[in-house]
């Protein structure tokens, strides 16, 4: 598994594609329905609704090339067996001088979520994680400085 790739799971790349869809079909009339409005009104040089309606327009357009970018070049990944951490794989850690286990999962950018315990391949913390096993020891710098984890297990 190449570390510096773009990864998504099945169920993010299902999203994505629901996400797609609705941004191609009922979003996407909506905003020509709001300019086409805007435009009625008459005057655009100074037609709020009309600018509001293009910049939405703009962000859809943005949001829409995003998710096809990412849909075409990542790859899709499943939940990850084995005793490496790579994208896919749980593993459990223990921060060095504590004694209290945290479970982390780690995903591509587009679905990292600290609070979730998931983690980027590509966040120092899982570029520190990727391809070691259980047993190993990482660390890695944070603005607070060095830190020091123990991998507990992987699966």
């Amino acid at each position: 598994m190449d570390k510096t790739a773009d990864y998504i799971t099945e169920e993010k790349k299902k999203l994505l594609q629901a996400e797609l869809e609705d941004l191609k079909g009922p979003k996407r009339k909506e905003i020509i329905d709001a300019l086409e409005y805007a435009k009625s009104l008459g005057d655009l040089s100074e037609n709020a609704e009309y600018h509001q309606a293009r910049e939405d327009q703009g962000k859809l357009e943005e949001r829409i090339a995003k998710i096809e970018h990412i849909l075409q070049t990542s790859m899709v990944v499943s939940k990850h067996g084995g005793d490496t951490a790579q994208v896919g794989s749980t593993v459990v850690v223990e921060k060095e001088g504590t004694k209290e286990n945290k479970t982390y999962f780690i995903v591509g950018s587009e679905e990292a979520d600290m609070a979730a315990g998931k983690i980027s391949n590509h966040s120092p913390f899982g570029e520190a994680l990727f391809g070691k096993k259980k047993g190993d020891s990482v660390s890695f710098q944070t603005p607070g400085g060095t830190v020091n984890y123990k991998i507990i297990d992987v699966s």
